[in-house]
């Protein structure tokens, strides 16, 4: 079997192609039976976020499997291949697997370290197992890419600090409030920026969110975004009073908030902090406000700031992950090699037992005697003679160092033992399983 990836991501294609080919939007899991009805996948799994769409199999004829998945992205999506053709890319093997670690590890996410990819990874191969779509070579794949990321979670600082406007500006006004929930957030204007840091302080636990815009249908498109509620814009000043977090984002071309409109709300003595958010260029807020005892004011390049600063942090981490990818690719890169010697030691093992009842069955005669429970205690002797006598050498075959050596170990073992003259095909996940286990790791 090979293992075999396809798929389009955030650095292959354009954001309007991903949400064509996107299968998050409806049943992963639908898509996953759908891909198991293709002859050429024997095992599948369906990954499918924002970023990325990937299909992962495991195939006997990875040419065949391209073709096919190719035509099942057409049919599925109802798109036309020579739209999405140019933006594909494919690995195999250990590339493949590669790619995996990497995607788990959050180093080829968007934001790099962004924490949210190990789960979603996770839940795509809870999608496929279920179903049943998920066999031994895939298994392995994704569970030590679950290793992966967690290693890369534990062991390095790169999911550590804010590394966008949005996210700085929400870890702010945690450092200055503490925690946000029951905090109340007042939203001047409408825009991107606003709906995304407006997003993020919500999952953060806030209480309530108001938006406020020139434009009304604006601000009630994003209220119903974030769950949050509108006020007339001649009313921000009241709205400005009730809020802990005042996020603007406006167009405006002078500050629309001075330094008199929130002594106002506030007066000149405040009891609780009042956090504004300054993202607009230019700026919506007086710098003066800052002058006010409990207000604090952040502008885009302070936050800026912030995000550089832990963008520099994270890249010193990039290299301690890419190790640890490296790392475990390479134990997995042993385990692969140890499974094409698996064919050859169960044939050996079996032949060894089939030796091993002759013999019991040549001496029926002489063993007659003995009670049931002696005989079956005999079985189990031999049994685990043969068992010790074989450990060594099929542990020393799965772990030969490269391909070259194993083949010519495999077939030397084949010819001494006249191994091809019997049944020596693939076990069984079962049988597999029933192999002595590889050695712990040092």
């Amino acid at each position: 079997m090979h293992l075999f990836l396809l798929g389009v991501s955030h650095r292959t294609a354009p954001v309007d192609l991903r949400e064509r080919l996107d299968f998050s939007s409806r049943d992963v899991g639908a898509a996953v039976e759908a891909l198991a009805t293709r002859s050429s996948a024997a095992e599948s799994v369906v990954l499918s976020t924002c970023n990325r769409s990937e299909i992962y199999v495991a195939s006997s004829d990875p040419a065949r499997a391209r073709d096919e998945l190719v035509t099942f992205l057409s049919d599925y999506h109802q798109l036309p291949r020579d739209e999405f053709l140019p933006h594909l890319f494919a690995h195999d093997n250990l590339a493949a697997a590669h790619h995996l670690f990497r995607v788990a590890g959050g180093l080829d996410s968007l934001v790099v370290g962004e924490p949210q990819i190990l789960g979603q990874v996770k839940d795509a191969f809870r999608a496929a197992a279920e179903r049943h779509c998920a066999g031994p070579l895939l298994t392995k794949t994704f569970h030590t890419a679950f290793g992966v990321g967690k290693r890369v979670r534990s062991e390095t600082a790169l999911g550590e600090g804010a590394v966008s406007v949005s996210f700085a500006a929400v870890a702010l006004a945690r450092k200055i409030f503490g925690r946000l929930h029951g905090r109340r957030v007042l939203v001047v204007g409408a825009g991107e920026v606003s709906a995304l840091t407006a997003q993020h302080l919500r999952t953060h636990g806030v209480a309530e969110i108001v938006i406020t815009s020139r434009t009304a249908a604006h601000a009630e498109a994003l209220a119903a975004e974030v769950g949050g509620q509108t006020v007339p814009w001649s009313d921000m000043r009241q709205a400005m009073a009730r809020a802990n977090i005042v996020l603007t984002a406006t167009g405006s071309q002078r500050p629309i908030i001075s330094r008199a409109d929130v002594e106002a709300v506030t007066g000149r003595h405040r009891a609780e902090p009042l956090f504004f958010i300054d993202i607009a260029v230019p700026r919506d807020v007086d710098p003066a406000v800052t002058e006010i005892e409990q207000v604090f004011l952040y502008n885009v390049d302070d936050l800026k700031g912030i995000v550089q600063e832990n963008l520099a942090r994270r890249g010193a981490e990039i290299a301690r992950a890419e190790a640890i990818v490296a790392e475990e690719l390479a134990r997995f890169m042993a385990w692969q090699r140890s499974r094409r010697a698996i064919p050859t030691v169960v044939a050996l093992r079996q032949r060894f037992d089939d030796i091993r009842r002759a013999e019991l069955q040549r001496l029926d005669g002489r063993l007659s005697g003995l009670p049931p429970e002696a005989r079956a205690r005999l079985d189990e002797v031999t049994r685990l003679i043969v068992e010790k006598l074989l450990l060594e050498p099929t542990e020393q075959l799965k772990a030969l160092p490269d391909e070259e050596t194993q083949a010519a170990y495999t077939e030397a073992v084949n010819r001494l033992f006249r191994l091809q003259d019997g049944e020596a095909a693939e076990p069984a996940p079962d049988e597999t399983e029933s192999l002595p286990a590889d050695r712990p790791r040092e």
